[in-house]
């Protein structure tokens, strides 16, 4: 199995509760914050649970639903717990989700001071109507305070959450978007193609007919304008939706999901991985509670990867990543040589400017980001 530079486990923390529903997610939450207290009750419970089976973190990611919506006794304590349930090693790197409508700069301050050193801002965009649609609590105004108030707090690692390809959404709108993220200097950006899932507020508006879908070609057209634009200033496109001020401000959380090391994941509907056991909560604030207070874990399934499913994610993931596909590793973990069994596909590819091979890695271009999922279907 390739395993990530460290190959240290990460540890992920699901807040489930938001003050309303944003119309584009599918992420499981709940906008009943009675249930908070109970619930941060039985995280506890959850940790100790685990106390004897992860022994050791180098990061912890506390998101959501809204994560910030919690009380800064309440993020406290369980990061207390972590550090008392496991040994996070020091220099890890903490991250925390936070929604530009629920934090002004004195939360910010207190969440540096309990040394989260990394902060996540779900901006999305920087346009009014833009954010109206996506029926987000926040204005531009609000997004740039916070951005303001994360530096004035101390935080030197500042991530941005930015969505594009909305209806009626022109390039030249996106980019004043990113023109306006860009010019606070972030240390990351993801930016996400908008999708419109089943069952969502936007989703169900589709079905309605009260919009249509975008084009391949306009998809495709924004996804490599906007990698243009951020590669342009500077960044690092590290991941399809990811770009980071330089690798060192790359995820070390998220590259973990990418690359098979393990993380444990707690919380509703939250997802772990270890060996080649992947395993996920109920999706339920009320079963994730009722099943700790009667001792057992909340656990919905699980399911364990053969060889053939761990080879088909790392070149899945790999061509998803800048840091692309190591042949003589893959090789080694998986008994596959990718040029013997899949040559001719691999040098069209190139060709096709959708990769490059260089020391023995193929590394997708943005190009070749753009169709990953496609290529890796093949």
């Amino acid at each position: 199995m390739i395993e990530n530079d460290q190959g240290l486990p990460g540890l992920y923390i699901h807040i489930p509760f938001c003050r309303s529903k944003c119309g584009y997610c599918d992420f499981y939450s709940t906008t009943d914050t009675g249930y908070i207290d109970s619930f941060i009750e039985c995280l506890l419970l959850e940790m100790d649970s685990y106390e004897f089976e992860f022994r050791e973190f180098d990061t912890i990611y506390l998101g959501g639903g809204t994560p910030s919506l919690l009380a800064s006794g309440q993020i406290e304590a369980l990061l207390e717990k972590a550090r008392n349930s496991f040994r996070i090693i020091p220099g890890a790197e903490i991250t925390i989700e936070v929604n530009p409508a629920d934090t002004d700069r004195d939360d910010l301050e207190k969440i540096y001071a309990m040394g989260i050193n990394r902060i996540n801002i779900g901006v999305q965009s920087f346009d009014e109507a833009e954010l109206s649609f996506l029926g987000r609590r926040h204005d531009s105004r609000q997004a740039m305070n916070t951005l303001d108030s994360a530096r004035l707090a101390g935080f030197d690692n500042i991530g941005l959450d930015l969505i594009y390809g909305l209806p009626y959404q022109t390039i030249d709108g996106w980019k004043r978007s990113l023109e306006k993220a860009l010019a606070f200097g972030p240390e990351h950006l993801s930016c996400y193609e908008l999708e419109l899932k089943p069952d969502t507020p936007i989703g169900l508006r589709y079905e309605k007919g009260e919009f249509g879908r975008r084009t391949e070609e306009v998809q495709h057209d924004f996804f490599i304008k906007t990698s243009e634009h951020i590669r342009d200033a500077g960044y690092v496109h590290y991941e399809i939706s990811n770009f980071a001020s330089g690798m060192d401000r790359a995820s070390r959380h998220n590259r973990k999901y990418w690359d098979h090391t393990p993380y444990l994941g707690l919380g509703p509907s939250a997802h772990s991985f270890k060996g080649a056991c992947r395993w996920w909560n109920k999706g339920s604030v009320n079963d994730y509670i009722l099943d700790l207070k009667k001792g057992r874990r909340p656990v919905a399934d699980s399911e364990d990867l053969g060889e053939n499913e761990l080879a088909s994610e790392t070149l899945f993931l790999g061509l998803r990543m800048k840091k692309g596909i190591d042949i003589k590793a893959y090789r080694s973990s998986y008994g596959i040589d990718l040029m013997e069994t899949m040559g001719l596909v691999i040098r069209g590819w190139e060709q096709k400017g959708l990769i490059e091979i260089r020391g023995g890695i193929i590394i997708p271009t943005p190009a070749g980001m753009a169709v990953a999922d496609a290529m890796a279907a093949i």
